[in-house]
């Protein structure tokens, strides 16, 4: 951790400021790829809606012998998570404001 000094404020003299990351991420090319996908065909944005989940399909409440487990959300998890998220929203932004369509059938 760094340290950032601030000789302005008279009680705090360093404040711990995290580094970020010098390594590279191994998902940055396929997210980058991802974010890079324009959503221009109608038939393409409805087979991203129809594709891309609008919530988690992972969550579950499951009862078992009179007791209730909940699974929590994984898809965090997963590396490309908000950008598949943006390119979902961004189909249903083309279909809904570009082709006029009612995308209601696509939401949770």
């Amino acid at each position: 951790m760094a340290l950032l000094t601030d000789s302005s404020h008279p009680h705090i003299h360093s404040l711990p400021v995290p580094r970020q990351q010098t390594g590279s991420d191994i998902w940055n090319p396929l997210r980058r790829w991802i974010d890079q996908i324009e959503v221009s065909d109608r038939r393409l944005a409805h087979l991203l809606c129809r594709v891309i989940p609008c919530c988690c399909p992972f969550e579950r409440d499951i009862s078992l012998l009179g007791r209730t487990v909940q699974i929590p959300a994984l898809c965090e998890l997963n590396p490309v998570y908000n950008e598949l998220v943006g390119l979902r929203f961004r189909s249903l932004s083309h279909l809904a404001d570009d082709c006029g369509e009612d995308v209601t059938r696509y939401i949770c």
